[in-house]
């Protein structure tokens, strides 16, 4: 059938990554390329209790439409949550619910880009963020990023340059570079909003899986620093990575009228998130059960990144690039080409498969200049032997 599809489908394509997950039912595969949380870690236990809990005590409410700015309890428990993180300012009222941050994407979609705005992302960012954006026409341009997160010297050039409606960054442990943005330069982030009156989107879903030491904190909870930051900054949280994606609970937080326009097409969307989705959730934050959660995650998944560095040491050695990541998911790496082996993440990628081990190139992550040498490793779903095998088998596609 030849159906007339909108011309906006034109500008995007499928996942990469998606595409890549068809490969994986070959058995025997060991995948590094997920970007989920590894769901043995789920506490399982923790929300059946907290679902029971909310049958019992409110099941109309939990059951019935709700308002589509989000279950009253839940708004209080997330704006809790930030305050606790430093963001002491944030009232219940300010925050909007969402169906997983990728919807509170997709309403700054909707409410900010027009067909030929200029947005700004960091090189490499969140794939689905590219799509998403470009889906409702967006020109992306990309700003350069190294071990301390995004440059702010070449953030403001490309500002001036371009006039974004939005800049949009990862400043914690981001997907996939796994940088994090450093104090100083959060406060310079911060500065160059209210300097050129230019609206920060702040994607913070990952920002609790630390693994040693707290990050800096978040620009939301730095923002009563910077006089007048507040009005041009919107904060993006997510219970995806530190709970579980099944529950599809985000949350944004906007300056007034973004909110209200986000409300709105929100409306059009969904009318609000699941209202039994969210009960659950705020009974098992009022139950105080998410700290014990996030140790035992930060523990695991601390221990598993640095198996993997280990190994990518030992077994590419000089053939591989990557900075130990500090928190998150992942670990990026680029391949030097050293001793004559290969320097290709693509060509790699289809390499690795037939060795048995997969992951996802880099060149997918940049909306412009893709760096083909880059690749993007997570050790979250992979136990200890498994890394270490799965390294192993990536040295032989290597060569």
């Amino acid at each position: 059938m030849n159906l007339p599809l909108a011309q906006r489908l034109r500008h995007v394509e499928t996942s990469a990554i998606r595409e890549l997950f068809k490969l994986l039912g070959q058995p025997g595969i060991i995948s590094f390329a997920g970007g989920f949380p590894d769901s043995a870690l789920f506490d399982v236990d923790g929300l059946a209790a907290a679902a029971s809990q909310t049958l019992r005590d409110a099941p109309g409410a939990a059951l019935q439409y709700g308002a589509t700015e989000g279950h009253g309890p839940l708004r209080e428990q997330l704006a809790a949550f930030m305050q606790s993180k430093g963001a002491r300012d944030v009232a219940a009222s300010q925050l909007i619910v969402t169906t997983g941050s990728q919807q509170a994407l997709d309403l700054l979609g909707k409410c900010l880009v027009d067909p030929g705005s200029k947005v700004i992302v960091e090189g490499p960012t969140f794939l689905a963020t590219i799509q998403c954006f470009r889906l409702y026409g967006a020109e992306l341009v990309c700003a350069p990023i190294d071990g301390e997160g995004v440059q702010p010297d070449a953030l403001e050039q490309l500002i001036v340059q371009h006039r974004p409606r939005f800049i949009y960054l990862i400043p914690t442990f981001g997907n996939p570079s796994g940088a994090t943005l450093s104090l100083a330069r959060r406060r310079r982030v911060l500065e160059l909003a209210v300097r050129h009156q230019v609206l920060i989107v702040e994607d913070d879903p990952y920002g609790d899986l630390y693994f040693d030491q707290p990050p800096p904190p978040s620009l939301l909870a730095l923002s009563h620093e910077v006089p007048g930051s507040r009005d041009w900054l919107v904060h993006c949280g997510s219970l995806s990575k530190v709970l579980a994606p099944g529950l599809r609970v985000g949350w944004m937080v906007a300056p007034a009228a973004l909110q209200a326009a986000a409300v709105m097409c929100k409306q059009f969307s969904d009318a609000h998130t699941s209202t039994f989705a969210q009960a659950t959730a705020a009974q098992y934050l009022a139950g105080g059960h998410l700290p014990a959660t996030l140790a035992r995650v930060r523990q695991v998944y601390g221990q598993r990144a640095r198996v993997m560095g280990e190994a990518l040491r030992a077994e590419l050695g000089r053939a591989i690039d990557f900075v130990p990541p500090q928190g998150g998911l992942f670990i990026w790496a680029r391949l030097t080409g050293a001793d004559g082996r290969l320097a290709d993440g693509n060509a790699l990628a289809r390499q690795a498969i037939a060795q048995g081990v997969a992951f996802v190139p880099g060149a997918p992550f940049y909306a412009t200049q893709p760096d083909v040498a880059t690749l993007r490793l997570s050790f979250a779903t992979a136990g200890e032997a498994d890394i270490r095998e799965g390294v192993a088998r990536l040295a032989r596609a290597l060569g």
